[in-house]
């Protein structure tokens, strides 16, 4: 994007009655950029106090995917210019607030129809399509979201058409107006007013309206951060190496003695610390190479300092490496085939380990997606569309990802079903329901009745201090959710983890599955376990590898 370039085409804002097609392309520019700016901004204003407030992201990388349309176009006609935007958001849709943004888009695009230039009048004409169009998009409308603002906006927008002289005043009111219908968001949606926020996909949408009037007033869209540039260490021998007890952290030092090096001596020196020596001489230089256990982490440094200078230090954590290797080896799968004719199954999935279970239940595609990760409408589009056969079910395993599921189904001749799982619990649940075989009606049927079959939860870590369904959150609890409800906050993922158990009268229940994530130790998920087994003897405990970022655990009560 070249903002000098393009702020050309804002020469004489007061007089602008009239945006040609390529002043449209700058103002959708100037609102993908400024929405860009403010990303993180719309991000934190998540409901929940959880690190997947991802708002932002998804409005962003939609409304990128509609500027991509349109970054080499010389088109000239506005309207068919919002038309490639509208059909580059849509296709690049990523969870409900992004898929509202691409309805927006579709309704505003809608109203110009091939009009050669947009007049103030059609803005606004445009303004109330697209309030039209992202409204039917949405099964159950809920006001004090992006929704009420789009429609508040663009109401004042056509009460305020005939008395603004130029683009500039009505842009104005564009804003103004979409920042305070945003101020009163809260008292429409008590959760909002809970968590002490406003409405995240009504402040993306803001920011992009502030966008238009920024680019049209000269204002900068970025803040051009100081880039930090972060090199890589390239020290290390990328060879897988085996590791032996002892062997902690693989340590690599790049030194200059200050007298001739004894290497006698200097291995024997170095064998009281650890094994797996190796030492490298070139121009003087000597690079030291030790494995050596967590107690002795700092000692070969310490000995090299005392024979000269170091001017490169790098070290790795061994263990930790060899349980990425593990936990990779985990996540190997094969896919399930499918032939023409028969049921496939295309899930979400926000973990490699999980990734593994949908498969061995006959998935047959599996888009990587989750918290922070919501997949587009396109990618969903194209795994349906590369599938061998006519007859499709989709498992988007999130609540965030059910719009963009079913704006895929409208884009594919193909007969496809989407399955309302939101989490994956819901989703292996429904899974065990499939029969590629079967009648394609009742086995979506039977599918969706089996979503009821489980109970759900999700354990994190709070992002903020929040009081949210009478429940009282501090920063850095950890939080459980329960078939999406936020319901406890605990000082530690144990504690979390039996509160949650108690709060979901286990006892009633029999199996109970728990999927641990990236972020927490096998040792350690297994240890809790065998303490959910003591305190639950008469039930069926199951412990697998889910991979999930962000949450500890994902567990399933059957």
């Amino acid at each position: 994007m070249d903002l000098e370039k393009n702020n050309t085409n804002a020469q004489k804002a007061e007089e602008l009655t009239v945006f040609s097609g390529q002043q449209v392309k700058s103002l959708v520019e100037a609102g993908t950029l400024w929405l860009k700016t403010n990303q993180q901004i719309v991000n934190a204003l998540n409901v929940f106090p959880v690190p997947d407030g991802d708002t932002g992201s998804n409005m962003l990388l939609t409304m990128q995917a509609g500027w991509h349309e349109i970054a080499s176009s010389q088109e000239e006609n506005a309207g068919v210019l919002l038309r490639a935007v509208a059909q580059g958001a849509l296709m690049g849709a990523r969870g409900n607030s992004g898929v509202i943004l691409s309805q927006f888009w579709r309704g505003f695009s809608r109203a110009l129809d091939e009009q050669l230039v947009m007049d103030m009048a059609a803005f606004s004409r445009a303004l109330n399509e697209a309030k039209v169009t992202a409204y039917k998009g949405v099964v159950r409308p809920v006001e004090g979201t992006i929704l009420t603002v789009l429609k508040d906006t663009a109401a004042a927008v056509e009460g305020a058409l005939p008395s603004c002289a130029n683009f500039r005043d009505l842009l104005g009111v564009t804003v103004t107006a979409a920042n305070e219908s945003l101020d009163r968001t809260p008292d429409l949606l008590p959760v909002l007013k809970q968590a002490g926020v406003v409405d995240s996909g009504g402040k993306g949408l803001f920011y992009i309206f502030e966008g238009f009037l920024r680019w049209l007033n000269h204002e900068p869209l970025d803040e051009n951060p100081d880039m930090i540039e972060i090199v890589p260490l390239d020290l290390m021998n990328e060879d897988e190496e085996t590791i032996e007890p002892g062997q902690d952290y693989e340590v690599v030092v790049d030194f200059t003695p200050k007298n001739e090096l004894v290497l006698s001596s200097f291995y024997d020196r170095l064998s009281d610390f650890g094994t797996s020596i190796q030492v490298g001489e070139g121009d003087g230089m000597y690079r030291m190479h030790i494995h050596v256990p967590t107690e002795n982490l700092y000692a070969p440094i310490n000995y090299i300092m005392s024979l000269g200078t170091m001017f490169k230090v790098a070290v790795e954590n061994l263990i930790a490496q060899m349980e990425e290797i593990r936990k990779k080896r985990q996540s190997e799968y094969t896919l399930a085939p499918v032939e023409e004719g028969q049921i496939a199954v295309v899930a979400v999935s926000p973990g490699d380990g999980i990734s593994k279970i949908f498969a061995s239940l006959g998935v047959a595609s599996i888009i990587k997606g989750g918290q922070t990760m919501n997949p587009s409408t396109e990618e969903i589009l194209n795994a349906v569309n590369k599938l061998p056969t006519d007859k499709v079910i989709i498992l988007p395993n999130n609540k965030n990802i059910i719009l963009a599921a079913n704006n895929a189904i409208t884009q594919t001749e193909k007969q496809v079903a989407v399955i309302r799982s939101k989490n994956v619990p819901q989703g292996i649940s429904s899974l065990l329901r499939l029969d590629p075989e079967g009648d394609f009606e009742k086995t979506v049927e039977s599918m969706n009745a089996a979503l009821l079959d489980v109970e759900s939860g999700e354990i994190t870590i709070a992002t903020r201090t929040v009081e949210l369904n009478g429940v009282q959150v501090n920063e850095g609890q950890i939080i459980v959710i329960h078939n999406g409800d936020l319901v406890l906050a605990r000082d530690t993922v144990q504690e979390a983890l039996f509160a949650f158990l108690e709060e979901s009268k286990t006892e009633d229940y029999e199996r109970i599955t728990i999927f641990y994530g990236n972020n927490i130790e096998e040792a350690e998920a297994r240890r809790m376990v065998d303490l959910v087994q003591e305190k639950y003897p008469d039930h069926e405990v199951e412990c697998h590898y889910g991979g999930q970022p962000h949450y500890y655990f994902i567990i399933a009560i059957e």
